[in-house]
């Protein structure tokens, strides 16, 4: 029962459902953070939805469909060059997409550029070693939390804090019981996306 919900866990706290989450929290829960009209986040929330969330998710399971890679899960090494390797020119494409947009608040591709070259360095790494993505987002996601809490006063960020440590947490532990991760493997995915993120966002913001 405990793998079987480390595994839901897994699914649903993916990767690529990280960069949507941070919008989501840019664009919705800290409106103050971006000078994006009301009536336009939607459409960017579902722009960014879709080049880092539902047009990658469609292309690895593409892969796997075709038989390129073992497992959606990619616990084994070499499953992951490709995957994350297409993924990675996705999210450089929707950023130089968005830079083009000259109409746009340029915090909008100046935050996915920083999440960009998270996902860039770790593909990098997953051709010598396996570093937790999962750890790496939910670090990601949590230096964003705090990023905003610190220079906008009108964001409440003490539960979304609570929820990013939490599943911080949950995440990790999954990965453990999962056999997916060493211990290493996880604190150092964690690390390295929160530091990375956390000097990130507060050049952006800072």
């Amino acid at each position: 029962m405990a793998r079987f919900l480390a595994q839901i866990i897994s699914v649903i706290f993916q990767p690529l459902v990280i960069p949507a989450l941070g919008f989501a929290l840019i664009l919705f829960g800290v409106p103050e953070a971006s000078s994006i009209p009301q009536e336009f986040k939607s459409r960017i929330f579902y722009l960014v939805s879709l080049s880092t969330l539902a047009i990658p998710m469609i292309t690895v399971i593409g892969l796997r469909v075709s038989g390129t890679v073992k497992s959606l899960h990619m616990i084994d090494l070499k499953d992951r060059l490709i995957p994350f390797s297409v993924i990675s020119i996705y999210y450089l494409m929707t950023v130089y997409f968005m830079y083009q947009m000259t109409e746009l608040d340029p915090i909008l591709w100046q935050s996915l550029a920083i999440m960009t070259a998270v996902v860039v360095v770790l593909t990098i790494v997953t051709f010598f070693w396996k570093m937790s993505a999962h750890m790496t987002g939910v670090g990601g996601l949590l230096a964003l939390v705090v990023v905003l809490g610190m220079y906008f006063p009108n964001f409440s960020a003490l539960y979304p804090l609570l929820g990013a440590l939490m599943l911080c947490g949950i995440v990790g532990s999954s990965r453990l019981l999962l056999d997916a991760h060493k211990p290493v493997e996880v604190y150092v995915g964690f690390a390295y996306g929160f530091i990375s993120c956390l000097i990130g966002f507060l050049w952006i913001w800072g």
